[in-house]
């Protein structure tokens, strides 16, 4: 193209300065001409390039996955284009576009990796191409390929870890211990021979008089019992925690909850306040962790307000049976007013537990050292807006409110601890 450019102005020149050359610019704008419109009618007729996307129905969210692009050259020479993917915002990737050459009678495929930022349903768009013609003189664009709905789901990669982690008996790898306390929250299992280490209190007198061999009774926990997870959907979780945000962490900590009840023989429910109010009535068994999975990877933190009063009031028309009602969110001290009164009327029926996100880097800020007066005004700040976090907590507690006050890193494993400890201390 910049060639046929520079022979045109080196004619037009010539002819300005030298007479009889017009002939010479004119027929060089025909040739020009001719070729460009030889190469036009060349791409236009040629076969288009077409695009076939990779599977990828589902995504976990902040993991790399790499989604396949399939470029295919029906024709007989090869192919310049330059290629860009429809993907949406929530699914970025530093892959496209891109550009090269499809070989005639061949194909070339792009293995371009996305990083999901989103959680729910993603529709990625049709791919746009943008074809060179034989000379370089045109290009045509046209799109290819059809659109594809991708499903993003939290990163659930811990929880299937704890499963693993859970099923060779090393809960304690996850930071989960199972801590032995005073209560009756075992139901009897089974009569079997006394073995060292077994309590006193744990043998069966009667049992061991009539065998004549000393005899133990077998407990197991409590099952059958159902826990309510409560999801506040609103603006206190809205805030990014290092490269998910504060809502997404605690859908990491309701999934790993989710796992250890649902494998103690629980049941599980899931409801959602805040400006995205949803429902998902407690489910059971292995069955159940899809189910909860699918209905967490739909929900959405939203600029609302998330209101305790209301989200009780459904819990209570909802829920009538006793239950662990936990509710994942981000207490300030503003918020002890309009949740200490609901959450007092749950408590008559339920068993309530708030678990509170502190965000990271408030904690991280604490712990800096302080140089200047502006360091220390900033530390100054931090360490009254933790003692007010602490008030708020010991608020509750002294309603008979379970608390938990934890950074993201720290959550899961600490509501899971929780969890077990009411498990054995029998308080549901």
């Amino acid at each position: 193209m910049l060639v046929m450019v520079a022979v045109l102005l080196m004619a037009g020149l010539a002819a300005s300065f030298a007479k009889g050359m017009e002939k010479w610019w004119v027929g060089s704008c025909v040739v020009v001409g001719l070729v460009a419109a030889v190469d036009a009618v060349l791409l236009v007729l040629g076969r288009r390039v077409t695009a076939e996307r990779g599977e990828a129905g589902r995504m976990a969210l902040g993991v790399e996955h790499e989604v396949p692009v399939t470029l295919r050259n029906g024709g007989r020479r090869g192919v310049r284009v330059r290629v860009i993917d429809g993907l949406p915002v929530g699914l970025p990737s530093g892959d496209w576009p891109w550009s090269g050459e499809v070989p005639g009678r061949g194909h070339v495929t792009v293995a371009a990796r996305v990083r999901p930022v989103e959680r729910g349903r993603v529709v990625v768009g049709r791919t746009r191409i943008e074809e060179e013609s034989v000379m370089g003189l045109w290009r045509r664009r046209y799109e290819g390929g059809g659109e594809v709905e991708v499903k993003v789901f939290p990163n659930y990669e811990p929880v299937l870890r704890f499963a693993l982690l859970a099923m060779q008996h090393r809960e304690s790898q996850m930071g989960i211990v199972r801590r032995n306390r005073p209560g009756q929250s075992r139901e009897f299992r089974q009569l079997r021979d006394y073995a060292e280490g077994d309590a006193m209190n744990a043998v069966d007198w009667k049992a061991t008089a009539r065998r004549g061999v000393m005899t133990s009774r077998e407990y197991e926990e409590q099952r059958n019992q159902t826990v309510i997870m409560m999801a506040d959907c609103g603006r206190r979780l809205r805030s990014l925690d290092g490269e998910l945000s504060q809502f997404d962490h605690t859908l990491n900590a309701m999934l790993l909850l989710s796992s250890i009840a649902l494998r103690q023989g629980d049941r599980v429910g899931v409801m959602t306040f805040g400006g995205d109010d949803r429902w998902l009535p407690p489910v059971s068994g292995l069955h159940g962790m899809p189910v909860i999975l699918d209905h967490l990877s739909e929900c959405r933190s939203t600029g609302a307000p998330g209101d305790f009063s209301e989200a009780v009031e459904r819990l209570m028309q909802r829920q009538r049976r006793r239950s662990l009602a936990v509710f994942c969110t981000n207490l300030r001290s503003e918020d002890l007013e309009g949740v200490l009164r609901p959450l007092r009327l749950l408590r008559q029926r339920h068993l309530v537990v708030v678990a509170s996100l502190t965000e990271s880097e408030v904690l991280e800020q604490a712990g800096r050292a302080v140089e200047t007066f502006g360091d220390a005004l900033t530390c100054a700040a931090t360490v009254q807006y933790l003692e007010e976090r602490r008030l708020v907590t010991a608020a509750l507690h002294r309603e008979g409110i379970l608390t938990i006050d934890a950074p993201a890193a720290e959550l899961p494993v600490a509501l899971g601890n929780l969890y077990l400890d009411i498990k054995k201390a029998g308080t549901l």
